[in-house]
């Protein structure tokens, strides 16, 4: 049984917020590309994750014409702590929307595509076939376009990380999110060592479809938020982890409470600690790692995987 001390409880005491820190001040959303990126989405019955989980980084993305595409509906079967994206008991899989996706890849003329989803516990080889399609498709429309993925775990299904691994995206990402011990009130549904295994076992299954000569077969990707209540060791423990597991590019970005109805935040890291993170963790080995108060998982996206020179 997990000791008291070590629960999160969801505050729904009244309290004054605290101001955000100078270094978290983010771009509004606002400009002609940014207004003709949301009507493109809107037009073709789109998601983004940037809106569904309100990213602070969505006015300066969307200007540059990057944004991250969120297939499978906009409701999410988990209920993560941390998470903005809406929750309950999703749609049939739109089989066209991997076309329609693509479709506004080519339009925007992007290099660097990201595609993420919410979670679809109730058909993961459907939910693995989205995301094969959505690589086939944007191959087929925007040729030329590096292709980077945001899965989820499948719940551990074989079948379909195999799936995902063998359309060989130019990086597979999955994100570990925090610490072991905050998983079970944080990560609704996912467990640790299940995200470590996932990252693993995709380079074991890369490197059995794909020869030698390709060199590094498959780049994996993921990304933790802190501000949750972790310690800095655990941080650290995290990190070697997944270098253990040759993860090649980590993202890490602070923690911010989409509302009330979602986990508190313990504190602010300031821009010394996310430099502090990111030297010890290019000491283990990583090809990159992108950490700052404003970092998401897509956030310069195309500048992480092109600074690995891997993908």
């Amino acid at each position: 049984m997990t000791p008291a001390s070590e629960l999160i409880q969801i505050d729904l005491s009244p309290r004054k917020p605290a101001p955000k820190p100078a270094w978290l001040k983010a771009k509004a959303p606002m400009g002609e590309t940014f207004h003709n990126l949301k009507k493109m989405a809107r037009d073709l019955n789109l998601h983004t994750v940037c809106e569904s989980a309100q990213c602070p980084n969505i006015g300066e993305c969307w200007n540059q014409k990057a944004a991250t595409f969120m297939m499978l509906g906009n409701l999410c079967t988990r209920r993560c702590g941390f998470c903005a994206v809406p929750k309950g008991r999703p749609e049939p899989i739109d089989q066209d929307e991997p076309r329609r996706v693509a479709y506004a890849v080519a339009q925007l003329g992007l290099n660097h595509a990201v595609i993420t989803s919410v979670n679809r516990d109730d058909d993961n080889i459907g939910a693995a076939q989205a995301f094969v399609n959505v690589v086939e498709e944007i191959r087929l429309q925007a040729p030329g376009c590096r292709v980077e993925i945001l899965t989820p775990d499948f719940q551990g299904n074989e079948e379909s990380l195999r799936m995902v691994v063998k359309v060989r995206p130019e990086i597979l990402n999955h994100n570990i999110e925090t610490v072991p011990r905050l998983y079970r009130v944080a990560k609704s549904g996912g467990r640790y060592e299940k995200s470590l295994y996932f990252l693993k076992h995709a380079k074991e299954i890369a490197a059995e479809m794909f020869s030698d000569r390709d060199g590094d077969q498959i780049v994996t990707k993921t990304g933790i938020i802190v501000g949750l209540g972790e310690e800095m060791h655990e941080l650290l423990s995290v990190f070697r982890d997944l270098a253990d597991r040759k993860v090649d590019i980590l993202t890490i970005g602070q923690y911010l409470r989409p509302s009330r109805d979602h986990l508190p935040m313990a504190r602010y890291y300031t821009p010394e600690e996310f430099a502090f993170l990111k030297h010890e963790a290019m000491a283990m080995g990583f090809k990159h790692v992108e950490s700052g108060p404003l970092v998401r998982s897509s956030y310069h996206a195309q500048e992480q995987a092109e600074s690995t020179g891997l993908a």
